[in-house]
């Protein structure tokens, strides 16, 4: 699924939606006047710009005279993204966007689950309980259970259980936030048996004779 944000020139930072794995389209409205070059900066860093989508050096290529298009998102392309349009002997105008990734996971119970969400920007990861939010990661104290672990930019249930699902965030020290995640469980072989075993034994004690299993 494209994601559209236009924003315009002299406003404050926008925020822009994508989808892992999608596209999303930062749409600069500037004018069409001797543009000699645009730069686009992510965390500080330049960001190489191809001239269109068949380039295969990146995932930021042009569309138009200054509209970025980054494709497959991953969620590393969360956050702070400056763009600049240079003209001739014009000063460049200045755009800024902050971009949150969504992504929705199953997992099947008893299995451990990896999110690969504590990017280098990442001051907490929360997740929505009946309580509300609540922390289960946070930079410089770590996890906040024995069941979790942090290892190399991976956030870990070692084994998920229903009490795990719900929707994780990831937000920066400023409280934007970066990546969500919804996270719903499988069900297994064993909770079909035990659904089936239950069934099986309801029927039995109502004397129903027309039900049969095999």
């Amino acid at each position: 699924m494209d994601f559209i944000v236009s924003v315009f020139v002299g406003t404050s930072t926008k925020p822009v939606s994508g989808t892992k794995g999608g596209n999303v389209t930062l749409t600069c409205e500037s004018e069409d006047r001797e543009i000699t070059h645009i730069s686009l900066f992510h965390q500080s860093k330049n960001i190489p710009v191809c001239e269109n989508e068949e380039c295969e050096s990146g995932r930021a290529f042009k569309k138009g005279s200054c509209d970025i298009i980054i494709k497959d998102l991953i969620f590393s392309d969360a956050g702070k993204y400056i763009l600049r349009v240079h003209y001739t002997n014009t000063p460049e105008p200045q755009m800024e966007y902050h971009l949150q990734i969504h992504d929705d996971i199953s997992v099947k119970k008893g299995e451990p689950l990896k999110l690969d969400v504590l990017l280098s920007n990442a001051d907490k990861v929360e997740r929505n309980s009946s309580e509300g939010w609540t922390e289960v990661w946070t930079r410089g104290h770590g996890v906040n259970s024995d069941r979790l672990t942090d290892h190399d930019g991976n956030l870990i249930i070692n084994e998920f259980t229903a009490n795990d699902t719900g929707t994780y965030r990831v937000l920066d020290s400023e409280g934007e936030t970066l990546i969500t995640v919804s996270v719903t469980g499988e069900r297994t072989s064993v909770d079909d048996f035990k659904e089936c075993s239950s069934l099986k034994y309801r029927v039995h004690k109502s004397g129903h004779p027309y039900v049969k299993f095999p």
